[in-house]
């Protein structure tokens, strides 16, 4: 299973380190240390955590992490495989994103829970509201 350190938490989860770090401390997400003594995030757990954060929010008041354009980096937080098809969900700080694949697709690519992956959004008709 992928390992995140601390830094690579935070940018998947669209928070700095710091907030990453006092989450950490505060036993909000388990860590371990590797043998250079990096402190380090289940990749399963962080999938869960970030799930946990998007629906409650995350208590502070910082900004959240914003995507390049059309790129949306995360964490893969469900898979789910049919005879032809697939559902692979992704959490992208703040934003959960559904894509519709095929199974070879997911399979070639070998995703599963808690691994890092980007989801890249094309559409031809973008709404936006002025909030």
């Amino acid at each position: 299973m992928q390992s995140y350190t601390i830094g690579q938490a935070a940018r998947l989860l669209g928070v700095s380190p710091d907030t990453a770090r006092r989450w950490a401390d505060a036993g909000r997400v388990a860590t371990h240390r590797d043998q250079g003594g990096r402190r380090l995030i289940d990749g399963r757990d962080l999938a869960a955590f970030s799930i946990e954060i998007a629906q409650g929010g995350t208590g502070d008041e910082e900004e959240p992490y914003t995507s390049a354009r059309n790129a949306f980096p995360g964490i893969v937080t469900a898979v789910k495989l049919g005879d032809i098809a697939a559902q692979v969900e992704i959490q992208a700080g703040p934003h959960r994103l559904v894509s519709l694949l095929t199974r070879e697709a997911v399979e070639e690519l070998g995703l599963e829970v808690g691994m890092q992956a980007t989801a890249r959004v094309k559409s031809t008709s973008v709404h936006i509201d002025r909030t």
